[in-house]
């Protein structure tokens, strides 16, 4: 069935991880430059700051319901070829 498959085809769930993807990464950006003030010894920045870092939860949320959906699209494809 591999062979059938097109390298250009999207599954259920693909679009999902790639959006988990990006908050996930904005979320860690927004970690590292709230963390940086630490370091470098500068004012904190603002409390909002605080809540983009959950964007990485969010993110990881995200992608992995997207991986959820892509397993559960494998399984109903694997029964409707067994039978």
């Amino acid at each position: 069935m591999r062979d059938k498959t097109q390298t250009n085809s999207t599954a259920p769930g693909d679009g999902l991880i790639r959006a988990g993807a990006v908050v996930f990464f904005i979320g860690a950006v927004a970690t590292l430059v709230t963390v940086a003030p630490l370091f470098l010894g500068t004012a904190p920045f603002p409390t909002y700051m605080y809540g983009l870092c959950m964007l990485m939860g969010v993110g990881f949320f995200i992608a992995g319901a997207g991986v959820l959906r892509s397993v559960a699209a494998g399984r109903r494809q694997a029964r409707r070829a067994a039978r």
